[in-house]
């Protein structure tokens, strides 16, 4: 395999097997240096300036936005709307359409297996409009049967959430199957790609889908840029999530005219040199192409499968399929707390999650109170896996449990 580790500095300076890639990604130099490069050199603030400095930064943020535009396959840049992260995109669309829209009677359709960043907004837009949340369960292993997607989905589901990638279980869920029956319906569905989009292709418009949202630190960009994709009729119709500066057009003391998309959802100063960097994140990883990236996660993530199946009371959860796990490993240790199989592996300079993943729903519905997690990208090597792998092996001798 080719070691892309020579890009990214941190994994170059340190000496750690970094397998916490679902939490947040590392960044590579081209990143890094776009990032720096819009502070040294266009550093004015974007959208307000009319003067040259202030234009060339409006063009970059532009760019960016159409560069994101191009990635996911959307129509317009009118419908990429740069937020903080997936949790403020999700909160967009819950607090401007899910309580413009919905009341008594109608019904969110949210699976088992969400986030609790994809959770928590529908439970409070439920409480304030009198909507029904309703839950899609899965089996064990993660799938969500066709047929139990079609006994939940009816006349009264008007919104449905889901994530396109467990991040406890790395299954791919049938997003497709879910949008196209919630449009029979007249619903609209929104899908957190958080954990796909930097692991799969994204297409919005092949997916049909009304609402889809990312990260850009869980796809090598900055933390603090994030993307909130919409159908435009959609985000035409939705009021401002927030109000303030550069969402106007014009105000009054009676009231405003609110900007036309995209910018009546990004108040106040906008994070120009995340945008950028985010863009730069894109051309690095489509440089590198999918098929590298799919390819490399599922030979290093079958590799780390086969290596923990093997060990004495580790029981790794979902499916027993490592082809079904897109880079997510999540596993149990037989008397071991997850939290000592995390700093047991950190002495070893291994880097996983430890806990409940901000998925407890999930946890609960499989049984399980935490787990640890281990998570696989690109730039990660055999050697990683080894080192988890091995560290791993002395983990209950390590807890007086013997072998």
């Amino acid at each position: 395999m080719k070691d892309f580790k020579a890009d990214f500095p941190l994994l170059n300076e340190r000496d750690i097997a970094y397998l916490d890639n679902a939490a947040t990604a590392q960044r590579p130099v081209p990143v890094l240096e776009a990032e720096r490069k819009f502070y040294e050199r266009f550093n004015a603030n974007p959208l307000r300036g009319l003067y040259a400095l202030g234009v060339e930064a409006t063009e970059e943020y532009e760019k960016a936005r159409e560069r994101v535009r191009q990635f996911l396959h959307a129509g317009s840049t009118q419908e990429i709307i740069f937020t903080r992260n997936t949790t403020e995109s999700i909160n967009l669309v819950a607090y401007s359409y899910g309580l413009e829209r919905l009341k008594p009677g109608d019904e969110i359709l949210v699976s088992i297996a969400e986030h609790h960043s994809d959770l928590l907004p529908w439970q409070m837009v439920a409480r304030r409009t009198g909507a029904t949340l309703r839950f899609l369960e899965c089996d064990p292993d993660g799938t969500f049967p066709l047929e139990r997607i079609q006994a939940m989905v009816g006349p009264n589901t008007k919104l449905a959430a889901m994530g396109q990638v467990s991040n406890v279980l790395g299954r791919t869920a049938p997003v497709e199957e879910l949008i196209r029956l919630v449009h029979q319906n007249g619903g609209v569905v929104l899908v957190d790609a958080a954990q796909s989009a930097p692991h799969m292709p994204v297409d919005v418009a092949a997916l049909d889908v009304d609402f889809l949202a990312f990260s850009g630190h869980k796809l090598m960009a900055p933390m603090g840029i994030g993307v909130l994709y919409g159908k435009k009729a959609l985000l035409d119709a939705m009021p401002p999530f927030l109000t303030g500066g550069e969402m106007i057009e014009s105000v009054t003391r009676e009231g405003a005219v609110y900007a036309e998309l995209p910018h009546k959802f990004e108040a106040g100063t906008v994070n120009g040199g995340g945008a950028v960097a985010l863009a730069a994140a894109i051309d690095y990883l489509e440089q590198v192409g999918w098929q590298e990236v799919m390819g490399r996660e599922e030979a290093l993530t079958k590799l780390a499968f086969d290596g923990l199946s093997q060990i004495l009371g580790v029981h790794i959860l979902g499916s027993q399929d490592p082809a079904e796990h897109c880079g997510i490993l999540s596993f149990t240790v037989d008397g071991v707390h997850p939290h000592d199989i995390a700093a047991i592996l950190d002495d070893a300079h291994v880097a996983i999650r430890a806990g409940h993943h901000c998925a407890q729903p999930l946890l609960a519905h499989l049984g399980v109170r935490s787990s640890a997690r281990a998570s696989i990208a690109f730039y990660n090597t055999e050697e990683d896996v080894a080192r988890l792998v091995d560290t791993m092996k002395t983990v209950r001798r390590r807890m007086g449990l013997g072998l």
